[in-house]
């Protein structure tokens, strides 16, 4: 039996984990700020970070505990990244698991900390520490949708999701909890996602899932080309379904697999579609590569090229930026075999226009969804990408903060 979306499921959908959010004054205005996750047990932890090479002090600290053993919870703040504030970051870093861990009476080392927001401002730790204490005070099964609000920033709505199967006559659930709308790129992009499930899964296990799962969601969309110094993804399992073990040879293990893949997926397309100021949501499929490596590096020209990216704003096919774009990629490409398609409906044949009027393409290009299909024909090679448009409103968002 395939798993199932649960209507309006998160975070807390999984046996065993509360969460919420508060306000404690980080962001200006009053809004929620600052979001607990927790477990009622210790669970085994698998988390992907930033590839980038300035990281955040709580990518740092976290990065740490996610080698110590179990985790009971994780603490997120927003409005302020905690990036690029030296010692005086990583000390604060420290603190908020500190104040979190003595409000459960739990050691330090079980806790992860993330932070989002603007980059080069230290913590008000006062406010904060205010924050964790009203919110463990206030955690609950139900409200996670309250968590998932307190981690946005330029977001524009809440991204939760959750799916539910059975191993052994059991329910296991997978739910969890992203915020993404800009910087967002892989490896990976300026998001933050917990995931929690009650599934009984030893770390190693956990942990080539994760990574597995991860490469094809996160590390597959782009709005903008720009990787952030925050980025990470935790997963968080605590066993309390009370299933046998998944393993490699667990008949539902597959089933496991397959249903993470889809939740990240699920929450990735969330972030691509609330992306700053976007008006077009494509997918760049990329086929027929002299290799895999060579489909990537094709995909993310195309979903990094502003040229593309602005033709699609004004609903312009104009295939002849991605041609130009394939041969800068890096790829093996050779123009006279290359074909493209949009949603389908052929736009170039042996690296020429296809007889295809351009009033049917402009047509396609001004949907708000669309699938560009490009094969090189130089081999077996595939690879997929979801990225967005570039608009004068994305300009707009970003040119001050």
């Amino acid at each position: 039996m395939d798993a199932k979306t649960i209507k309006g499921g998160g975070v807390t959908s999984p046996l065993g984990f509360q969460a919420t959010g508060v306000a404690c004054g980080i962001k200006p205005r009053g809004e929620k700020d600052l979001a607990l996750v927790v477990s009622d047990v210790p669970a085994e932890v698998a988390a992907t970070f930033t590839t980038n090479l300035v990281k955040a002090a709580p990518v740092k600290v976290s990065m740490q505990h996610v080698r110590n053993g179990k985790i009971r919870g994780v603490v997120v703040n927003a409005g302020c990244a905690n990036a690029c504030t030296g010692i005086g970051g990583i000390a604060d870093a420290k603190e908020m698991i500190e104040i979190v861990a003595g409000q459960f009476k739990t050691k330090p080392r079980q806790w992860l900390v993330c932070s989002t927001g603007r980059i080069g401002n230290r913590l008000p730790m006062a406010l904060v520490r205010k924050g964790i204490e009203k919110a463990a005070a206030k955690i609950s099964p139900d409200d996670g949708d309250e968590a998932a609000k307190a981690i946005m920033t330029t977001d524009t709505r809440r991204k939760e999701f959750a799916m539910r199967f059975k191993v052994n006559g059991r329910k296991v659930t997978i739910g969890g909890m992203a915020k993404g709308a800009g910087m967002i790129h892989p490896n990976m992009a300026t998001m933050l996602c917990v995931i929690t499930t009650d599934a009984c899964i030893d770390k190693p296990t956990l942990r080539a899932c994760v990574d597995d799962a991860v490469e094809h969601s996160f590390n597959r969309i782009s709005v903008d080309g720009d990787t952030s110094t925050n980025d990470t993804v935790i997963v968080l399992a605590n066993g309390l379904s009370g299933t046998n073990l998944l393993k490699s040879y667990h008949p539902q293990f597959g089933l496991f697999k397959k249903t993470l893949v889809h939740v990240m997926r699920k929450l990735a397309r969330m972030i691509v579609e609330d992306g700053e100021g976007i008006t077009r949501v494509v997918d760049v499929v990329v086929k027929g590569a002299a290799s895999t490596q060579d489909a990537r590096l094709v995909a993310l020209a195309v979903a990094k090229s502003e040229l593309i990216k602005t033709s699609w704003t004004g609903g312009d096919p104009n295939w002849g930026r991605i041609m130009a774009a394939l041969g800068y990629s890096g790829a093996r490409v050779r123009e006279e075999m290359v074909e493209i398609y949009y949603d389908g409906l052929l736009a170039v044949v042996n690296g020429q226009p296809s007889k295809t009027p351009v009033a049917k393409l402009r047509k396609l290009v001004g949907k708000p969804k669309f699938t560009i299909t490009i094969h090189l024909h130089t081999g077996a090679g595939e690879y997929s990408i979801l990225t967005t448009d570039l608009t004068e409103e994305y300009v707009r968002i970003n040119k001050g903060e």
